[in-house]
């Protein structure tokens, strides 16, 4: 398959400035995605229908052969879902793993804390079922605590055992202090080992530390795992032959998406309408990834990119080239949903606001085909409360009489572009389309304002800064030490994780007990949360090396 679109996937020209641009120092050519990965000639050998035949009996020769086998009171169980779920295979054993799962919390609920006694079996009971929606409490762990209900300090000793239980504290909810408790003191042995000592099993040690499972993505962290785990099991080998194959095709789909995107974002003209917006289709696109990971979800990622993509040309709009009266015109047309409102508008903002309009349109349009719901109500207000936030903000920098830093978030949580993405997703999901969970996803629930605060917070963290805005467009911790003088950058980027955490924690609840929605949007929720590091951890020049690197790995190397 040739592939020569990539350059202009990963490259943006340098933008021309526009003459009414608002801040001078936006601009920076060397901040764009242009690397181009090598071309992998081997795709072309790959014969997709013989391979997703082949992949489609090893799974039924590994339910019959090897999942059967399986006690379903037994730890290799765990185990095995636990591989699976680490090399983004879970998908293919979904009805055997809730059976499974099923049974395993109903033998908990019969024994309570007695069940199980070993470490390493009650931390991963624990988070498996957490991450299906099972509700254990924390006092599973009690038995691994003294007398003032910490963890006891013997245990330090076990270092996979900690592992594990860093691993199971990541899915805490408010108010559980036997996990924050076990947080703060595996953490604490993980980073001291880690320090003292740089070996092979370190390296495990310290990702767990830098990206644990829960907040990970297993489409990035896969390959990593294989690399880590030195298991002897039977199984480990069908595992990982069903992991190889279901990775070369989702490589191919991969490409086949990014061709699609790439074709319409050329035929839709805004990159050169706009020359001075960002112009990063891949880096779209990665997001809808993450959103919709399974692999039949082809179509629902390209649709996705394209609202995406409008968020950051309508960010620049606004943060770079409207003046404020443009943008308020802009706002009050989006507000009134009239395209005969576009005469009123400049040129660049005619055309952005006629591709929005006609974009929403046709979106709505397909979800109603195939779902049988108009979404154009919901599309619309979610666009008009984006726009309305974009308009505050502008207002805020461009008069310089600064809001705290409370309203500062409440409106950045709107303004993240979040409750954009994830309506879209519920409607191209299609799944629970009923007038009650519609009016919950028009209301920004805290299944979408979670990762929106997580996503904002971790944006203005100093080391997260657009690659563009050079922190133009405000920051909390910035708001937060204007408030409070008596705080360090240090104590007030603290202020940022601990508030982070807590986002974490909100975002656990809902899906643990709020279940509204469809497991698929759940996941997407949580996908996204798990996206922001890599999307806002941006170097010294301001590019995204971590997301680079990712990114050319899952589209071009080989499974382990």
């Amino acid at each position: 398959m040739a592939l020569h679109f990539m350059s202009c996937i990963f490259a943006s020209r340098p933008p021309t400035v526009p003459a009414k641009a608002q801040h001078s120092e936006y601009f920076n050519p060397s901040n764009k995605w242009n690397f181009v990965p090598e071309e992998r000639s081997s795709l072309e050998v790959y014969k997709t229908g013989d391979l997703s035949t082949n992949l489609s009996e090893k799974v039924e020769v590994v339910k019959n052969e090897v999942w059967k086998t399986v006690d379903e009171s037994s730890f290799e169980g765990l185990c095995m879902i636990d591989v699976m779920q680490r090399l983004n295979i879970d998908y293919h054993f979904q009805d055997e793993i809730e059976t499974f799962l099923e049974k395993q919390y109903a033998n908990y609920s019969s024994a309570g804390s007695g069940y199980g006694n070993h470490i390493h079996e009650i931390a991963l009971r624990f988070r498996l079922l957490r991450q299906h929606g099972y509700f254990v409490p924390e006092g599973v762990f009690e038995k691994f605590t003294n007398k003032e209900r910490k963890i006891s300090p013997e245990l330090s000793k076990n270092i996979l055992g900690m592992v594990d239980i860093y691993e199971a504290s990541q899915l805490a909810v408010a108010g559980e202090d036997i996990l924050a408790e076990a947080e703060k003191f595996s953490g604490k042995v993980l980073k001291e080992k880690v320090d003292c000592i740089d070996s092979h099993g370190d390296q495990f040690v310290k990702r767990t530390l830098e990206h644990p499972f829960h907040k990970s993505l297993p489409l990035f962290t896969a390959r990593k795992f294989l690399g880590d785990f030195h298991d002897k099991n039977l199984w480990l080998s069908s595992f990982r032959e069903i992991a190889k194959m279901d990775f070369s095709l989702l490589q191919c789909s991969y490409h086949r998406e990014i061709g699609q995107i790439t074709k319409w974002w050329t035929e839709l003209g805004l990159a050169n309408e706009l020359v001075y917006a960002r112009n990063q289709p891949l880096k779209w696109y990665i997001w809808s990834l993450a959103c919709f990971a399974d692999r039949s979800f082809s179509e629902e990622r390209i649709e996705l990119t394209k609202p995406i993509s409008l968020i950051y040309i309508i960010d620049d709009i606004f943060d770079v080239y409207g003046t404020l009266d443009e943008l308020t015109l802009f706002t009050e047309a989006v507000c009134r949903w009239d395209i005969t409102a576009v005469e009123q508008l400049p040129d660049y903002m005619k055309t952005c606001f006629s591709v929005l309009y006609n974009l929403t349109n046709e979106i709505s349009s397909k979800v109603y085909q195939k779902h049988g719901w108009n979404p154009i109500h919901s599309l619309q207000n979610a666009w008009k409360s984006l726009c309305k936030a974009f308009l505050v903000e502008a207002k805020w920098f461009g008069s310089g009489k600064l809001p705290s830093a409370e309203e500062y978030l409440e409106n950045g949580i709107v303004s993240s572009g979040v409750h954009i993405v994830m309506v879209h997703t519920f409607f191209l999901l299609g799944e629970g389309l009923t007038e009650e969970n519609v009016q919950i996803i028009d209301g920004n629930p805290d299944i979408i304002s979670s990762p929106a605060t997580i996503l904002r917070l971790w944006d203005d963290l100093g080391n997260a800064q657009d690659e563009n805005q050079k922190g133009n467009d405000g920051s909390y911790v910035n708001y937060l030490m204007n408030e409070k003088p008596e705080y360090t950058r240090e104590v007030a980027r603290e202020r940022v994780m601990s508030k982070i955490s807590d986002a974490w924690k909100n975002l656990n609840q809902e899906c643990l007990f709020h279940k509204h929605f469809h497991p698929t949007f759940t996941k997407a929720s949580l996908n996204l949360a798990r996206m922001v590091p890599l999307m806002y951890s941006y170097d010294d020049r301001q590019s995204l090396p971590g997301l680079e690197e990712q990114v050319k790995s899952l589209l071009y190397d080989n499974f382990l």
